[in-house]
C-alpha cells in the first residue's frame, strides 16, 4: 500500500474515533505544549533583556575597585600565614583617580573612546515656600550625560566652562517643573532653586530641563512625591563633598575595533593592577561587561528552560506509551483485517509500515495541536509579563519532528506484532 494511502487511512481512523484519539494524544499534546510555552517565555525574556542591555552599551566595560581575596599558606612546621583584605573601607589611595584614567587612555588610545564618570551627591528636596520636589543629585561628566540620551525640552546641556569651573548649575526634569514651576518648563531655565540636603541649603541655577521617562523608571503613587535626578557638573559634585575627583567604579566605552570584550577586560585589569595596585594589600581592579552578563543570563535561562522542558518531556513519554497501548488495542480489533490483507498477498513490511504510519500520524496530529496550544499559551504569558512574544522556530520544528519520532519508536512494537501475525490464525480470530 502506498504511503499516501496509509496516511489517508490513518486520518480516517482518527476522525472515526475522535474521543479515543484525543485521549491517546493528550500526553503528546500536554508535553509539546509545555515545552513550546516554556521555550517561548524563555526566548521572549532573553530577547527583551538582551535588547535592553544592548541599548545600554553591550561592549561597555565596567571597571571597579574590589577587595582582594584572602589567601593562606601553611609552612612545613604547621604555622600558617594569611593575607588579603586588611580593611573594609576604601581609603583615598584605593580609589580610581583621573591620572589613572588618563594613563589607561594613553595605553589604549585606539580601543578606549571615553570614560563615563559620575559622582553621587545624595538625596535632597528642592524647596520654595509650600512648593517642593524630591531630587537625587548626581554629578556627571559630558560623556556620562550624553550616554543618558536625555531629551532636552528647554534650555541646554552643560558647557565646557560649567564642567571645568564647577559652576553651580543644574539640569532638572519636567516632573521637577510640574512641582516647582506649575509645569512651565520654558520658564525654569535661568531660575535659581534651593536644595535642602544633609541639613543645609544649597543653591543651583537651572540651565536645562529634560523629559522624564516614567515608563522606564519607578514612579510612586503620587507624581508630586516622585524623586527625579538633578544633574550637576562633575566638578560641582566633588566640590560639594570637598574631595578630589575619585571613583570606585568607571564605565569604559570601547571603540568598534574591540571585537573580543572579555580579552580586553583582562588586559585592562592586568595593566591597572600592575601599574597602580601592585602594592595595594587590600584592593584591586576588576572588570565586567554587559556582554558577559548577557552570556551568563542567556546560559542561565537556557539551563532553566531545559530543566523545566525535561520535566515536561516526561508527559511525552507517557503519551508515547499511550500511543503504543492504543495501537495494540487497534491491532487486536483489526485482527481479521490484517489476516485478510496477508491472505491477499500483503507483505510483512507493508503491514508494518501501515501501523507505523498510523502511530506517526496520531503523534503528529497531537504535536500540531500541542504546538498551537503551547505557542498561544507562551505568547499570552510573555505579554502578561510585559515581554514581546517571540516563539522559537527551532523549538517548534523540533517538537513537530520529535512527535513523529515518538510515533515511530512507540509504534514499531505494535506494528511488528501485526506484521508477524499468522494469517490463518488471524482469519480464525473471533
Amino acid at each position: 500500500m502506498l504511503l499516501f494511502e496509509n496516511i489517508i487511512l490513518a486520518l480516517n481512523g482518527v476522525k472515526a474515533n475522535k474521543m479515543r484519539s484525543l485521549l491517546t494524544m493528550l500526553g503528546i499534546i500536554i508535553g509539546i505544549a509545555s515545552v513550546i510555552a516554556i521555550m517561548t517565555v524563555g526566548t521572549s525574556m532573553t530577547t527583551s533583556m538582551s535588547e535592553t542591555m544592548s541599548s545600554y552599551g553591550a561592549n561597555n566595560i565596567t571597571m571597579g575597585v574590589s577587595q582582594k581575596s584572602s589567601e593562606r599558606e601553611t609552612m612545613d612546621d604547621g604555622i600558617f600565614f594569611e593575607w588579603g583584605p586588611r580593611k573594609q573601607n576604601l581609603s583615598d589611595d584605593d580609589y580610581i583617580k583621573d591620572d589613572m584614567l588618563e594613563a589607561l587612555m594613553e595605553e589604549y588610545p585606539d580601543r578606549v573612546d571615553e570614560c563615563l564618570l559620575e559622582a553621587s551627591v545624595g538625596d535632597g528636596q528642592a524647596l520654595d515656600g509650600d512648593l517642593y520636589a524630591n531630587v537625587e543629585l548626581r554629578g556627571v561628566n559630558d560623556s556620562e550625560l550624553n550616554d543618558q540620551d536625555l531629551t532636552i525640552v528647554s534650555g541646554r546641556l552643560f558647557t565646557e566652562k560649567d564642567q571645568a569651573e564647577g559652576r553651580k548649575v543644574a539640569i532638572v526634569s519636567d516632573y521637577f517643573c510640574n512641582n516647582m514651576f506649575d509645569g512651565d518648563t520654558g520658564n525654569a531655565p535661568g531660575n535659581e532653586v534651593s536644595v535642602f540636603i544633609n541639613g543645609k541649603y544649597y543653591y543651583y541655577t537651572i540651565v536645562g530641563v529634560y523629559e522624564y521617562d516614567a515608563d522606564s523608571n519607578w514612579v510612586s503613587t503620587s507624581a508630586e512625591d516622585t524623586s527625579t535626578t538633578m544633574y550637576l557638573p562633575l566638578k560641582t559634585a566633588f566640590d560639594f563633598s570637598h574631595i578630589e575627583p575619585r571613583y570606585n567604579q568607571v564605565t569604559i566605552v570601547t571603540s568598534s575595533s574591540v571585537t573580543n570584550v572579555d580579552a580586553f577586560m583582562e588586559e585592562i585589569e592586568t595593566f591597572m593592577n600592575r601599574r597602580f595596585y601592585r602594592n595595594n594589600e587590600s584592593y584591586e581592579i576588576s572588570c565586567s561587561s554587559m556582554s558577559s552578563f548577557m552570556e551568563e543570563m542567556t546560559s542561565t535561562m537556557s539551563t532553566i528552560s531545559m530543566a523545566i522542558s525535561f520535566i515536561a518531556g516526561i508527559s511525552l513519554l507517557v503519551g508515547g506509551i499511550g500511543v503504543m497501548n492504543i495501537m495494540l488495542v487497534s491491532i487486536q480489533e483489526r485482527t481479521k483485517e490484517i489476516g485478510t490483507r496477508k491472505a491477499l498477498g500483503a507483505t510483512n513490511a507493508s503491514i508494518r509500515v501501515q501501523f507505523i504510519v498510523e502511530a506517526m500520524v496520531l503523534c503528529f496530529v497531537g504535536g500540531i495541536i500541542g504546538i498551537a496550544l503551547g505557542t498561544a499559551l507562551g505568547t499570552l504569558l510573555s505579554k502578561q509579563m510585559g515581554y514581546e512574544a517571540s516563539a522559537p522556530l527551532g523549538a517548534i520544528l523540533f517538537a513537530a519532528g520529535f512527535s513523529m519520532v515518538i510515533g515511530v519508536f512507540f509504534g514499531y512494537y505494535p506494528a511488528n506484532k501485526a506484521a508477524k501475525m499468522n494469517p490463518v490464525d488471524a482469519l480464525r480470530y473471533e
